[in-house]
């Protein structure tokens, strides 16, 4: 709690952050994730955050979890228990702005270290309408069950449902069961965000939030520094992007060993280049608010 309120608060204050929107930590590469942050944590913050609801952990970058049966009651009665464990104790909390599901879920992708599992849906029967239809099927099961169980105990926050990997392939079934569950489409987009997101607003008609991005630059030593320069550009851009609601910069608060990334580094030093550069970014934009609203 102490670290959060001396450190954590008034560091990103500085910087000209807002929100708070991914608070589980890389401890070792290719495994999980850290605990999310607990209620009390949460509390202690006391600035705008995201939290999310771990229903399927089909993440992109996780190597060790099966595909569940949408349509199992097994899955209904995981979705209630998710729901009432988090939702039930966050859904007063005046600070929480909404829920994300999985992180770059793989639907009709993956990635070496999960080629095992599969994606959730061979992306082959997609050529055909009897797989597009059951992709659909699939999509809306998840969807409404997921959906139902957050409302179920929570009726007031927004649903930002999975954080799709904007370069990876995403299947228009799946966006389109997707879209009357959800409030916002969010996306991890570390190549082209500024075109990705205007496109899927356009497509769909809904808000969009640029989850996850980052423009990252290689040190001799093996570190990785945010780049100022290239947050400054797609921060421009995206606050001219119709229906963008934001940006979650992806870099960890303070870098580790695992991560080798980070605003502040081990000794809780501000990195000296980039924040400087980031801070200018956010004081800008928050200065056209200002003066737009």
């Amino acid at each position: 709690m102490k670290w959060i309120q001396e450190s954590v608060v008034p560091n990103l204050k500085t910087w000209g952050f807002n929100t708070v929107g991914w608070v589980q930590e890389v401890t070792v590469r290719l495994w999980r994730h850290s605990r999310p942050f607990t209620v009390d944590e949460y509390k202690a913050l006391q600035m705008p955050y995201y939290h999310l609801l771990p229903f399927m952990e089909s993440h992109q970058w996780e190597k060790h979890n099966v595909h569940y049966d949408f349509f199992s009651d097994d899955w209904v009665e995981r979705c209630d228990y998710i729901a009432r464990s988090h939702c039930a104790e966050l859904s007063d909390d005046s600070n929480l702005i909404g829920y994300f599901y999985s992180d770059c879920p793989t639907w009709t992708h993956d990635r070496p270290h999960n080629r095992w599992r599969g994606p959730i849906f061979d992306p082959e029967r997609l050529k055909t309408e009897k797989g597009r239809k059951e992709l659909r099927k699939l999509a809306h099961q998840y969807y409404k069950t997921t959906h139902d169980a957050i409302r179920r105990h929570d009726k007031h926050h927004l649903i930002l449902r999975d954080r799709y990997e904007a370069n990876a392939h995403i299947a228009k079934p799946v966006m389109e069961a997707a879209l009357p569950f959800v409030d916002v489409l969010s996306f991890q987009d570390f190549r082209d965000p500024l075109t990705h997101l205007a496109h899927w607003h356009k497509e769909t008609g809904k808000p969009v939030l640029l989850a996850d991005a980052a423009g990252m630059i290689e040190t001799e030593d093996g570190w990785r520094l945010n780049d100022g320069n290239w947050y400054e550009k797609n921060l421009d851009g995206l606050y001219e992007t119709p229906g963008c609601i934001g940006f979650h910069l992806c870099g960890a608060y303070q870098r580790n060993k695992a991560r080798k990334r980070g605003l502040l580094d081990e000794f809780e030093q501000p990195e000296p280049k980039n924040v400087p550069l980031i801070k200018a970014a956010n004081d800008k934009i928050v200065r056209l608010m200002k003066e737009r609203f």
